[in-house]
């Protein structure tokens, strides 16, 4: 199967030069990218139009709750820091079917795949009524979107000190025999794998040290990655420092959480020896920059760990904390966040698109074969029309698509197969999908 992208205003590869070819075509064969530059011809090939068009790798979403997407703007979680903001919303999430589990990973993944993303990760830590990681990973197949399915858990309730209800953690035997059983069935350590899975206990303050330590070492034993929370705000630090005694970065080098195969989410109030230690075990970031607002949490020093070598990637967060999830809008909020926190010249528009594109990739260990468009990568490309009245009288194109738009993609390839067409779905229907979102969405209200 071939496909042409033809003339497209500007390519921009993100290859080591970081090259943006003007009047280029990339030509995809068999899941991959086999040429791009000008005047390319296939005979035979399915052939889409990109004049007027920017194409740039499909961006990538490191952090992600999908079964959040029916929780949003919840009164009561609207105005609270992150403790009381879970507080409010453990009862709601405790009564999900897993046909919720399946829906809201599918709202969620529409939404991303309208925003040029064609990776997410997703980090999923409660099963109540049945549900299982299963129900996310079969509602990511039917979207198309390539998909790192993490198993999270919780296993310290109220009655133990920790912060969510008993109801909704595990026996920690329970999730480990789990872990193996998820991985066992759904991990695909292939390049072009759409489906991957890691190990996630949701956080510090809500498993113990021994599954820490025994998820680190079950991950490495499948050749798994690992995720968690780390650093989020200053009650994430003061609860570190009153229960372990250290800081969050201290506690997760001592239980076997650094290293290539590892990324946490937000790292909002990392100090400046935990950023030198992430970037020496090449340990990853996800950053969440409205989540981070929306919660008040604070600016993370993304610009202090890019500059000492750390990887970062995006992430929309839960849809209940953000409450959108277009991963493009993501970038834009990084960009400004590290231009109020250091100044106008801190963050390009370009820096922002490359940590969407090849950071997030970095971040999930997948830079040898997506992030960038070049020869032999894995195709997975989004097609932005910058004849969209939000690019409208840009001077920039490639700068316009973080600093005004357009939002909401043309065409999506993953793996070279179409997801959008048109700014429209191709393998669900919207309509269908947004009318079933507020029909469980009424029944969790009541």
């Amino acid at each position: 199967m071939k496909t042409l992208i033809r003339n497209a205003d500007v390519v921009v590869t993100m290859d080591g030069a970081r090259r943006e070819l003007a009047g280029a075509s990339v030509l995809v064969e068999d899941g991959a990218i086999a040429a791009l530059g000008p005047g390319l011809i296939a005979p035979g090939a399915e052939v889409i139009d990109a004049s007027g068009c920017v194409v740039t790798p499909g961006l990538v979403n490191t952090h992600h709750h999908l079964y959040q997407s029916l929780t949003r703007a919840v009164p009561g979680g609207q105005d609270a820091l992150l403790f009381g903001w879970l507080k409010t919303l453990y009862p709601i999430w405790a009564r999900y079917r897993p046909e919720d589990m399946h829906l809201s990973t599918q709202l969620g993944l529409a939404e991303l795949a309208l925003s040029g993303c064609t990776m997410s990760s997703d980090h999923l830590y409660l099963y109540p009524n049945g549900s299982r990681l299963d129900d996310t990973i079969h509602a990511a197949r039917a979207l198309g979107l390539r998909f790192h399915a993490t198993r999270g858990a919780m296993s310290i309730g109220e009655s133990k000190g920790g912060l969510p209800p008993d109801s909704l953690v595990e026996d920690e035997a329970a999730i480990l025999k789990d872990s193996i059983r998820v991985i066992d069935a759904f991990h695909d350590p292939r390049p072009e794998a759409m489906t991957r899975v890691g190990l996630a206990p949701c956080s510090p303050f809500s498993v113990s040290r021994e599954l820490m330590r025994d998820a680190a070492l079950l991950a490495r034993d499948k050749g798994v990655m690992l995720h968690t929370h780390l650093a989020e705000n200053d009650e994430d630090i003061a609860y570190s420092l009153s229960q372990f005694g250290c800081r969050p970065g201290q506690y997760a080098e001592d239980l076997g959480w650094t290293g290539a195969d590892v990324w946490h989410a937000h790292c909002v109030k990392l100090d400046a020896s935990e950023i030198s230690l992430f970037a020496h075990t090449k340990t990853g970031v996800a950053h969440c920059p409205c989540s981070n607002c929306r919660l008040g949490s604070g600016i993370a020093p993304v610009r202090a760990m890019r500059d000492a070598g750390v990887k970062v990637g995006l992430g929309v967060d839960g849809s209940a904390s953000n409450d959108a999830g277009e991963l493009i809008g993501e970038a834009r909020q990084a960009m400004l966040l590290q231009r109020v926190a250091n100044g106008a010249n801190a963050m390009s528009a370009r820096e922002a698109l490359e940590i969407a594109t090849l950071g997030g990739a970095s971040v999930l260990g997948r830079a040898g074969e997506l992030g960038s468009l070049e020869p032999g990568k894995r195709a997975d490309i989004a097609i932005w029309d910058l004849r969209a009245l939000q690019a409208a009288g840009s001077w920039d194109p490639v700068a316009a698509l973080v600093l005004c738009g357009p939002h909401r993609v043309r065409h999506l390839l993953v793996e070279g197969r179409e997801v959008v067409r048109d700014f429209r779905l191709v393998t669900l229907d919207e309509r269908v999908l947004a009318e079933s979102a507020r029909r469980a969405t009424a029944r969790l209200l009541a």
